[in-house]
């Protein structure tokens, strides 16, 4: 069998394997036999909310083990067309095989990122939450850079962007923003960039053209719906109302439309400013604060299960997942993935889906992905 042919399945074993590791896959087939038995009972239905936990994750199970058998039985396939064709110096029709070996490879890279989505709150809408660390202009600069790129890139997916908490900073950048993002697959896609984000650059706020480091913070957590029950105790809340900021208009900046939340048993604090009315901003800020709460159990689950989980409330400053270097002629690297890019807005409004997918995949294996820099 040729080369390129050879490498295309490769790679496509490659994305198998990766899927079947991140499923568990004997325990995922054993799991979804149960449900499927599950799904044959007659009194399913009677708890109406179980059943709808049940048939979920039979899908999201049925789904990814069903496209990993596709494209096996594929590639097994497409490769014996292609030995038959070198047996009998059939030319065109091996050409043929390899195009489909690649077209096959590259729809297994793109549904094993899908499967490797598969959290219990992957498929929902996200909150991504930023806020500018210790530095001044420079970290709020940096925080609005961060902001950019993240709503940039949710609308090149297609996903919808609403800007529901946003704090200006003194003189430039933004002390804080919080941005809710609808799609499919929007939390599992962006959950990974939760952590600290830290940029080396000369500053062109110092005269001095002196080299700074800049912090950031980026909390992502989803969206929940109405089959996830989340019991808050109005005892332990503080609530703030204060005026809106920003470049205001009627009504925004003249009343005390903006709401401020604390719950003081976890020290989460969430504010919504986005409506007019006090009463939705008030129903944004708790649905943010519910999630939170629901983010930081399902972190508390799946370290558990790793066997990883120690105690964390907050995400530490010195915790950083990611640091970015501005290089002499706009040069931006990537110093966790090693990508460097010409230009500091290609990694701001380009591909961050293989800086996602690498993250994605080392949560899996425990080893360092490597990531191609895509134009």
């Amino acid at each position: 069998m040729r080369a390129d042919a050879e490498g295309y399945v490769a790679r496509i074993d490659a994305a198998l394997n990766l899927v079947k590791m991140s499923l568990d896959w004997d325990r995922a087939l054993r799991r979804l036999d149960e449900l499927n038995a599950k799904v044959e009972d007659p009194t399913l239905w009677d708890n109406p909310k179980a059943a709808e936990e049940v048939m979920r994750e039979r899908r999201r199970l049925d789904a990814a083990i069903a496209t990993v058998r596709e494209i096996d039985a594929d590639k097994s396939g497409t490769v014996e067309l292609i030995e038959l064709a070198e047996m009998e110096g059939d030319t065109a029709l091996g050409d043929e095989g390899a195009a489909s070996l690649k077209a096959l490879a590259d729809r297994a890279d793109r549904d094993k990122v899908s499967a490797l989505l598969s959290g219990e709150a992957d498929g929902n809408d996200t909150f991504i939450e930023i806020h500018a660390g210790a530095g001044g202009t420079e970290s709020q600069d940096w925080a609005e850079m961060l902001q950019r790129m993240y709503y940039r890139w949710a609308e090149q997916r297609g996903y919808k962007v609403e800007m529901v908490d946003y704090q200006a900073g003194d003189q430039a950048g933004i002390k804080s923003a919080t941005m809710l993002v609808k799609g499919e697959n929007a939390y599992g896609y962006a959950k990974t960039e939760s952590g600290v984000h830290r940029l080396v650059r000369i500053s062109p706020y110092d005269s001095a053209a002196k080299r700074h480091t800049s912090f950031s913070s980026v909390w992502v957590y989803p969206v929940i719906d109405d089959n996830i029950d989340i019991e808050i105790n109005e005892g332990d809340l503080k609530i703030d109302t204060y005026r809106a900021s920003g470049a205001g208009g009627q009504h925004v900046n003249t009343t005390d439309s903006a709401v401020r939340i604390t719950h003081k048993p976890s020290g989460i604090v969430v504010a919504s400013q986005n409506d007019r009315s006090q009463h939705k901003n008030r129903a944004t800020a708790m649905g943010m604060l519910k999630a939170r709460l629901y983010e930081a159990e399902l972190r508390k689950r799946e370290e558990a299960a790793s066997g990883e989980y120690a105690a964390k409330t907050e995400i530490g400053w010195g915790h950083q997942i990611r640091s970015y270097v501005l290089q002499p002629y706009q040069m931006v690297k990537d110093l966790r993935t090693g990508v460097t890019s010409p230009t500091p807005s290609d990694v701001l409004d380009g591909d961050l889906d293989s800086f996602i997918a690498a993250a994605l995949a080392q949560r899996v294996t425990g080893e360092a992905v490597a990531v191609e820099d895509v134009d």
